[in-house]
This record gives C-alpha cells, sequence and structure tokens, in this order.
C-alpha cells in the first residue's frame, strides 16, 4: 500500500502566524474508513487562526497539524469505503478532531463520512470554501434562529466569509439582512452582496438606525462575532424576545450589559458553537442537503477574497488576523 510524498503544514509551538512551517512528510495508503485526497485548494478559517494560537476548543498535540476545509480530487480509498471512488471531485466536511485529520496539505486523509461530492457549479476555490461559513450560519439562521419570511437579521462583521453567507442565508430563507461593518469603503460591496441595508458602525448608531430600518420593532435575528464596546447598542436594537447569537468574541474590548432593555424586551441572548450542526448527524445531513440545493439554485456561493499558494501560508494567516477580507481566503497548492 502506498505513501504519498506530501507539502504539508506543520507548528511546533503555538503563537503568531510565524509559527506555521511547510514540510513534506509521507502520508499513509488511507484506513478502511478514510479517503486520500489531493488537494487543490484548502479554505483558510477564524479556527485555524485560535488552533494556532493554542485558543480553541481542543489544543495542539505537538507536532500539530491544522486546517477544518480543502477541494480536491480522490486519490485512493479505504476497503471499506463504498460511497467514494478514485477520481470523485470533493470537498471536506469539518466534523473531525484536529488531533486526528486536518487539511492544509498536498494529500490527506479523511475519514470517509467528511468527505463529500460537492455540486458541479463550483469551483476547487469555491468548494474549499462552503462548509464553515454556511454550516455555521445554517444552525443559527435556519436550525436555532427559526428567521421566517419577512423578519429581519443583523449581521456583524458582515464583511467576513461567515457574514457574507449569513446575508445569503437569510435571503435564501426570505429575510431581511441588515449588515454592520466598520468601514464605510465595504458598504457598497455589501449591498452587491445582497445585504438589504448597511449601518456603519463607526459613523452610525446601530439601535437607532435598526429600529429605523425597522419601523421600531427591532431585529429578530442577531448575529454577533464581535461583542466588545458596541455591544450593548447592538443588544438594544432586539425586537422583543429576539435572539442573539454570539459566535465569537473579535474585539478585546469589554463589553456593557444593556440590563433594562433586556428586561423589557426579554430576547433569548447565547453563545453559539458550529459543532451543534457539524457535532450532530440528525441536523448535519439536513443541513448538507438545504446548502447543496442553495448551492445548485446559485443562491448560496462563496465570496472569494484572495487566494494565497501554500509556501505563503504565514501570509495568509496574517492577512487573515488583518481583518481586511471581504469573503474568504484561500490557499492553493
Amino acid at each position: 500500500m502506498n505513501t504519498k510524498s506530501s507539502k504539508t503544514v506543520i507548528f511546533h509551538e503555538a503563537g503568531a502566524p510565524e509559527v506555521l512551517k511547510v514540510e513534506q512528510i509521507q502520508v499513509a495508503f488511507p484506513a478502511a474508513q478514510e479517503v486520500r485526497i489531493q488537494v487543490k485548494s484548502i479554505g483558510v478559517n477564524r479556527a485555524d487562526a485560535m488552533y494556532r494560537q493554542g485558543m480553541y476548543i481542543e489544543n495542539p498535540i505537538f507536532p500539530a497539524q491544522i486546517g477544518y476545509e480543502a477541494a480536491g480530487i480522490v486519490e485512493a480509498v479505504g476497503s471499506e469505503v463504498s460511497n467514494i471512488a478514485v477520481g470523485d471531485v470533493v470537498n471536506v466536511v469539518p466534523g473531525f478532531s484536529l488531533h486526528n485529520y486536518a487539511s492544509y496539505g498536498e494529500y490527506i486523509n479523511m475519514p470517509a463520512y467528511a468527505v463529500h461530492k460537492y455540486p458541479s457549479n463550483l469551483s476547487f476555490d469555491e468548494a474549499a470554501s462552503v462548509w464553515t461559513s454556511y454550516l455555521t450560519m445554517y444552525g443559527m439562521v435556519v436550525h436555532s434562529g427559526q428567521l421566517q419570511a419577512g423578519q429581519f437579521a443583523v449581521i456583524n462583521a458582515a464583511s467576513s466569509s461567515a457574514g457574507l453567507a449569513a446575508i445569503q442565508m437569510t435571503n435564501y430563507v426570505g429575510g431581511i439582512a441588515i449588515a454592520l461593518t466598520t468601514s464605510s469603503k465595504k458598504k457598497e460591496a455589501l449591498l452587491k452582496a445582497g445585504a438589504a441595508h448597511v449601518i456603519v458602525t463607526s459613523e452610525q448608531d446601530i439601535a437607532a438606525e435598526v429600529l429605523k430600518i425597522t419601523n421600531n420593532a427591532g431585529a429578530n435575528l442577531i448575529l454577533d462575532p464581535v461583542v466588545g464596546a458596541k455591544f450593548s447598542n447592538l443588544l438594544s436594537s432586539v425586537t422583543e424576545n429576539g435572539k442573539v447569537f454570539v459566535y465569537g468574541a473579535l474585539s478585546h474590548e469589554p463589553a456593557s450589559f444593556p440590563a433594562f432593555d433586556v428586561l423589557m424586551k426579554t430576547p433569548t441572548i447565547r453563545g453559539y458553537s458550529a459543532i451543534e450542526v457539524m457535532g450532530n448527524m440528525e441536523v448535519l445531513v439536513p443541513a448538507i442537503a438545504f446548502i447543496d440545493k442553495g448551492v445548485t439554485e446559485r443562491k448560496l456561493k462563496p465570496v472569494i477574497d484572495k487566494v494565497f499558494n501554500i509556501d505563503d501560508i504565514v501570509a495568509s494567516h496574517k492577512y487573515l488576523e488583518s481583518n481586511q477580507q471581504f469573503g474568504k481566503i484561500v490557499v492553493n497548492i
């Protein structure tokens, strides 16, 4: 059974992007229920940076590999794999421990259950950019948030790949997307990306603008990966019995809590992790079908911001952490 020599990203200590090294390793022939993929594109996610820093839901065990998303061509299959064949064009659905599998490599083994034959209208770059963002947003907008047609969703950090996926997912279910951005330079692009309204938070009061847009009703759903100094103002824009999901903490500033508004409007405020979808097959299977349908109908389509080569993996993580991007960062091999 043949091994493959693979250019692979490894890190030997937690820290800044510079800890990431490109090394040559041997990738074994896949085990009985595994698939080996020749990778064409890798999706870079905020979770990757957190894992690299040792600030994620699991800690790296060194030497560590990294990455949840990739797309490529099946190069070998294990003896018990029946639904995937050599030559299939596939992407990787995150739903595994980074201690066991990782996507930043020229050749990667993956568990067969995480390997998916995606709709043919996606490029490799787009296919490597689907699952983390869209499964996260399916979980909040559709599964837990249950956004209905005509309802308002406020999407913070809207120019990230997750934020753009949230705009598309909101539109797909018939909701009205209100995008938040700190930069007025991104306003036009967000409107083109499908946002019905854009609020520039460095220049405008969030709650006042949301109440104006919603005719004083407030937002039915708030998706916030930032928190920080404007969290209180953001929460004040929620409607009565609305839902607020906090799925990140990009701001390092302290947040205050609008106790009076919360007592008056009784919203549900909760943390959210995509593990709720990715770690539960009863939710994951319909989520994949829903997203595939949206992709086939061209209603859900990843926005690619910038493409790096694997040799420039450090630069790709530095760019991620600069927060300049509008959409997904992808790495090619």
